[in-house]
């Protein structure tokens, strides 16, 4: 009876242990215990999917059972895919797909699964991995694929779990801005094609194959893209050959214009002189962007070299065109002239470039959420850009182009500065010497742009921040590796951060390069009711270098006396109500054209008297102020914007724009979190309670177990004894 008894109360146990387990499958929960809720939606993420008003499915190809680290990879994207079901509408769909054995599909299926992933732009993606002590290879899919409405967008490779959420939500946000914005245009977008037919003479001659049939494939592919844009595209071949007059309009668009003279090719034919225009526009309204047909080379042996660009990539390109054109995103403006930093051209082939001293990864994370467009100050600050970017200026600003930037900022737009105290010159060729390694020389910059400033109550020192604790190259030597300070590259350690502003509290570190310090007015900052917030400040190991700037690591030493060394200011946000700085000066006059001034022509007409031309007091606006632009270069933002430095660049683009939800969205992506500094005594206390405070414990343990046991053992020998 007993028996029974006992092998009735197991079967109970284990039936509720199945139903237990069953029952989790559709009613469970999880709490996410990480400080920035790593592994719980955001509150931006939720509204996104919830919103919906057209169907979305999400299509995930992703191989089963890969190495580590990327085996965690699936596991994470079905959870967090999962999380966005229950947080979206009925419109929010998604399915992973078959693409490697072991997953239950037929290898019919696998191979259709392949087939569709590949039609959909997603390809496997080789990886690495050390099994049995050997290196080894693996192909695998990796990729997934957005279906909204007519829009389709891909993520070909995720090789991380970082930032798979920002780059989720955003991609779901740009394509439902997207519909809504192509629904409403008022007319459609023009593609236009201008190709000469008499290229096709001199084409084969210059490489250019395949002249001919490129009318009928790019028509093709404004097809393929009408599938993916409500039908809103349109397609016209013109000829300018065949038509003269389209030359002032192939003009006026800056399209590619190719000449040649009269030649005899190799078989003796004769070749008559002509020219021709190979290019695309792609137009809406008064707005155009220019797409380049021919990519041209310059080779110092071989010479000038063309060749087609390829169609998919011109697809790639118009599609990245047409979102700027149509608005789908938040508009930030980068300005361009004035020397600034060069901005890449995106839209040349969509390749990004890579060159260290480039921005190029800068603007591609910008281009992600905001639709980025170049300003030229002679051509006026367009409309609707809520951020302006001024990036490295050199060159000086007229008093005109001062007004331009002072009125944006009036009607409540936001200022991102990057100045650099000096400017950079290389002596010229025939002045270096052969055998001394050429060294530049830096001469302070002097734009304008400070007059400005300090009137706002900013300013930016003409000196470099040079600083004890930096960052510290590693180099070979014959005995192994040394380290050699960089001290214009100060390591902003994470005391030194105010991690009070929202967009700076998940920002543990920074590394500075060529910076100089900025001061504040702090009287004319709280006369004028303004907000100054100090972002972050160098060690108190810092000095300036001012005079006779030279930075070659070897002949820097920091300061014998440690009173030549303080804390200096590195960035500053500011923020209210600015006072205009033409509130109290006359208007400035824009200069005229130069046929004007040779010419002495001036216009007549009456004399006009304006009021309220001049915004004297601004909206609410913010100015974003740091001492060097050579944090945007890609020599310090990374590839995949993890890395502090980017995360801060991008939070404060993103503040100024006020879309904070993405700010505490990218914050789940910090990697960086550095052990917390402090004194050689207590490194050394926790070293030695580390070595031998285990082993203490147990001895003590030992002992305590030890007195216990004789104690029992003397208690029961008197009892027994008695």
């Amino acid at each position: 009876m007993k028996g029974m008894r006992r092998y009735t109360r197991f079967i109970m146990y284990l039936t509720i242990a199945v139903l237990i387990n069953l029952i989790s499958l559709n009613l469970f929960f999880r709490i996410d215990l990480t400080r920035n809720k790593r592994y719980s939606l955001s509150p931006l993420s939720k509204r996104v999917v919830s919103t919906l008003s057209e169907p979305l499915t999400i299509k995930v190809f992703f191989t089963k059972n890969l190495p580590a680290p990327y085996n965690n990879i699936e596991r994470y994207l079905r959870d967090l895919l999962e999380e966005y079901a229950d947080a979206g509408s009925r419109y929010f769909n998604y399915r992973f797909y078959s693409v490697s054995k072991g997953e239950g599909a037929t290898e019919e299926e696998i191979r259709k699964n392949q087939r569709l992933a590949e039609d959909y732009g997603i390809y496997p993606v080789q990886i690495q991995h050390i099994e049995h002590d050997q290196l080894k290879f693996q192909n695998a899919y990796m990729g997934m694929v957005f279906i909204h409405g007519d829009l389709i967008e891909k993520i070909p490779a995720i090789t991380s779990t970082d930032g798979l959420e920002y780059r989720i939500t955003s991609t779901i946000e740009r394509m439902n801005n997207k519909i809504s914005a192509l629904i409403n245009l008022k007319e459609d977008i023009k593609v236009k094609l201008f190709l000469s037919s008499s290229l096709s003479i001199v084409g084969p001659y210059m490489n250019l194959t395949g002249l001919n049939r490129l009318p009928d494939e790019l028509k093709r592919v404004v097809e393929r893209l009408n599938a993916k844009n409500y039908g809103r595209l349109s397609f016209i071949h013109l000829d300018p050959t065949k038509d003269s007059s389209l030359d002032k309009e192939a003009e006026q668009y800056d399209i590619l214009k190719l000449q040649w003279r009269d030649f005899t090719d190799s078989h003796g034919r004769r070749i008559t002189h002509g020219y021709g225009y190979a290019g695309i526009v792609v137009e809406y309204g008064d707005k155009s962007e220019t797409i380049p047909l021919i990519q041209i080379v310059r080779l110092p042996i071989f010479g000038t070299q063309y060749s087609l660009v390829d169609i998919d990539t011109i697809e790639e390109s118009i599609n990245g065109v047409i979102d700027g054109l149509i608005e789908a995103n938040e508009r930030i403006g980068y300005l361009v002239d004035h020397g600034t930093l060069e901005m890449p051209v995106t839209g040349f082939m969509n390749r990004i470039e890579s060159h260290p001293d480039s921005i190029s990864r800068f603007i591609d994370f910008l281009s992600r959420s905001y639709s980025v467009k170049e300003v030229r100050l002679d051509e006026g600050i367009p409309e609707g850009i809520k951020t302006l970017i001024i990036a490295g200026p050199k060159d000086e600003f007229t008093d005109y182009e001062l007004f331009q930037i002072d009125q944006f900022l009036m009607k409540g737009r936001s200022l991102a500065i990057f100045l650099d105290p000096f400017k950079e010159e290389m002596p010229p060729m025939h002045e270096r010497n052969p055998y001394i390694q050429a060294q530049p020389s830096y001469k302070p910059v002097k734009t304008g742009l400070e007059r400005l400033l300090e009137h706002y109550g900013l300013k930016v020192r003409n000196s470099y921040v040079l600083d004890e604790n930096c960052y510290k190259q590693r180099t070979r030597t014959r005995l192994g590796f040394s380290e050699r300070n960089i001290y214009f590259a100060p390591l902003i350690k994470d005391d030194a951060i105010n991690h009070d502003l929202d967009y700076l509290k998940d920002i543990k570190g920074l590394i500075m390069l060529k910076a100089s310090p900025v001061m504040i007015d702090e009287e004319r900052i709280k006369n004028n009711g303004l907000k100054a917030q100090l972002l972050f400040s160098s060690s108190d190991k810092s000095w300036e270098m001012s005079e006779r700037v030279d930075l070659n690591p070897l002949f820097l030493q920091p300061p014998a006396s440690d009173d030549d060394k303080k804390s200096y200011p590195m960035a500053y946000m500011v923020e209210g109500r600015f006072k205009s700085f033409f509130a109290d000066r006359p208007i400035p006059v824009k200069e005229d054209s130069d046929s004007n001034k040779k010419e002495g022509k001036k216009t007549k007409g009456p004399e006009v008297q304006t009021e309220g031309e001049v915004i004297k007091l601004s909206r609410p606006a913010k100015i974003f102020l740091i001492g060097t632009s050579e944090i945007l270069k890609n020599s310090v933002i990374d590839e995949d914007g993890s890395q502090p430095n980017s995360v801060f660049v991008l939070n404060v683009i993103d503040y100024l724009n006020g879309r904070d939800s993405y700010i505490e969205m990218r914050g789940k992506t910090e990697l960086f979190n550095p052990l917390r500094e402090t004194t050689p005594a207590v490194k050394a206390t926790i070293k030695a309670i580390n070595i031998a405070g285990l082993p203490v414990l147990v001895i003590i343990s030992g002992m305590v177990v030890w007195f216990r046991r004789s104690s029992r053992k003397r208690a029961i020998k008197e009892r027994f004894s008695r």
